[in-house]
């Protein structure tokens, strides 16, 4: 490459942008880093954490992904809290990084990528806030995305070689997935796309697809495909009590104030003359808000969605403010948008980031617009006093005893922080907990967690409230709510018959 020449200059620029999408992405990474051990561990991070140590192609509420690097994390750094969150927090600077990369695809300078990108920061300060399978299914959507415009920029169909694994990571990071695949079939077929049938890329691509996710398919062959049970389950609980009322309004929820970017990606997408050659884009979003609307989808199952938008959404209106003649006026235009979009961050940080001091109103406020921080408490205060107990029962009955955990929560809290008291593992009908089983022989006398009064009276014959759960700083929460911890002995049914029948999901 020849210096001062127009590739050189162009090779220039892009590192320059490059830097700058690097640099939006690694301030959210430091800003996780900085704040996030300021809690404890969620509930969520509890079970990942624990089937982090139990390996599998399959888990019974997700797929492999999040654990895999739940248990690099482990390995690398222990069991500190910060970073067992990096690679979620990772994974979101990932996708703003390719966020900006697609606004650069479709023909945006400089300002439109830093745009687009800062559009998605909200969403990711929120989702790397905790280690979750949210973060990975994010990546998988937006990396996709980003492919798509590859290949329809290039016209070059080995680019669904690209496609295709970055759909499998996805699949493996949540099942989620197959609705965005959905909406790829259908933009490919309502538009000039169809041209793709024809090219044997696409199918080795499924073929790529296939045998990447074959490992976890026959997982789920092995376990009657009880994901498919969990995520009916699931779904049908979060109807009942409301999660899913309010999905499109909630759609402004996830954009906030850059939806005026997000309307503009979709203008582009289905009404302009440019637009035409990445109408599948388009299609992308629209089929899979139809079908989460007819299904009833939670709010958050759309974010990955929006960055394409966002990307489009940009590009236009960099191109818009162009035409501008008044430049004062176009100067004004992208102050007041560079205001919304930050405001938009400290939104996100005020209620998704443990920043605010426990106990304080601001506290109380981010725990009522989402109820993730209340728990993050409690945890290593349940397990002291789950030692407690278990130290006043008889020597003789310790060799038998047991504890039985109601959720993934406790579970992972006890095999967290119960080697330190010498506790052994905590057995529950939880999910994938319950495919691990209980002792040989099994336990005579049971330390009963979170449990309802009418589930101790119905399996055992003789049970004592031995302790009450609570948290050193009198937050309210699911623990709370419990009526206590008990000591049980007397199974009313063989252990055989009870754990045939004792399996749910949560």
């Amino acid at each position: 490459m020849i210096p001062g020449s127009p590739d050189s200059q162009t090779a220039s620029s892009h590192s320059r942008d490059n830097a700058i999408l690097i640099a939006i992405a690694l301030a959210t990474v430091i800003v996780h880093l900085l704040v996030g051990n300021r809690y404890g561990f969620h509930r969520d991070e509890l079970q990942t954490l624990d089937d982090a140590r139990h390996l599998a192609w399959g888990f019974v509420a997700y797929p492999p992904v999040a654990p895999l690097f739940a248990r690099l994390s482990l390995t690398l750094f222990g069991t500190s809290l910060v970073g067992f969150r990096l690679f979620a927090s990772l994974a979101d600077a990932i996708a703003l990084v390719l966020t900006g990369l697609m606004a650069r695809e479709l023909g945006g300078r400089r300002g439109a990528q830093a745009i687009a990108a800062a559009a998605g920061i909200p969403f990711c300060l929120a989702a790397g806030a905790v280690m979750q399978y949210v973060s990975f299914d994010y990546l998988g959507w937006v990396l996709t995305s980003y492919f798509v415009v590859r290949l329809l920029k290039s016209g070059d169909a080995r680019w669904w070689l690209a496609i295709s694994a970055s759909i499998a990571f996805g699949m493996l990071s949540k099942y989620g997935m197959a609705f965005f695949v959905a909406g790829i079939v259908g933009g490919v077929l309502l538009t000039d796309a169809r041209r793709f049938f024809r090219s044997k890329w696409l199918y080795l691509g499924i073929a790529l697809c296939v045998i990447l996710c074959l490992p976890n398919l026959i997982w789920q062959m092995q376990h009657h495909y009880v994901s498919l049970d969990f995520l009916h389950d699931i779904h049908q609980r979060d109807i009942r009590i409301g999660r899913t009322k309010y999905f499109l309004p909630e759609q402004l929820e996830v954009m906030l104030l850059a939806f005026p970017l997000a309307f503009a990606g979709l203008y582009f997408y289905f009404f302009s003359t440019d637009g035409k050659r990445f109408r599948v884009l388009g299609w992308m979003y629209v089929i899979p808000l139809v079908i989460f609307v007819i299904l009833k989808g939670r709010s958050y199952y759309l974010a990955g969605a929006y960055p394409m938008l966002y990307a489009t959404g940009a590009v236009w209106g960099e191109r818009w403010l162009a035409g501008v003649r008044q430049r004062w006026q176009a100067m004004s235009i992208r102050t007041l948008a560079w205001a919304a979009l930050t405001l938009d961050v400290c939104l996100a940080a005020a209620f998704f980031l443990p920043l605010a001091p426990v106990g304080s109103q601001w506290f109380a406020k981010a725990s009522k617009v989402q109820g993730d921080f209340v728990e993050e408490f409690g945890w290593q205060e349940l397990v002291e006093t789950i030692a407690k107990v278990r130290d006043s029962l008889p020597p003789e009955k310790l060799p038998r005893s047991a504890i039985l955990a109601a959720n993934y929560g406790e579970v992972g809290a006890i095999n967290l922080y119960g080697p330190d008291y010498k506790l052994p593992e905590a057995i529950s009908g939880i999910n994938t907990v319950w495919l691990r089983g209980y002792s040989d022989p099994p336990p005579e006398t049971l330390i009963v967690v979170g449990f309802s009064l009418r589930f101790i009276e119905r399996n055992f014959d003789s049970c004592r409230l031995a302790a009450q759960p609570w948290n050193r700083y009198n937050i309210q929460n699911e623990e709370t709510g419990y009526p206590g911890i008990y000591v049980c002995t007397g199974l009313k049914r063989s252990w055989q018959d009870f754990w045939a029948d004792f399996h749910y999901y949560g």
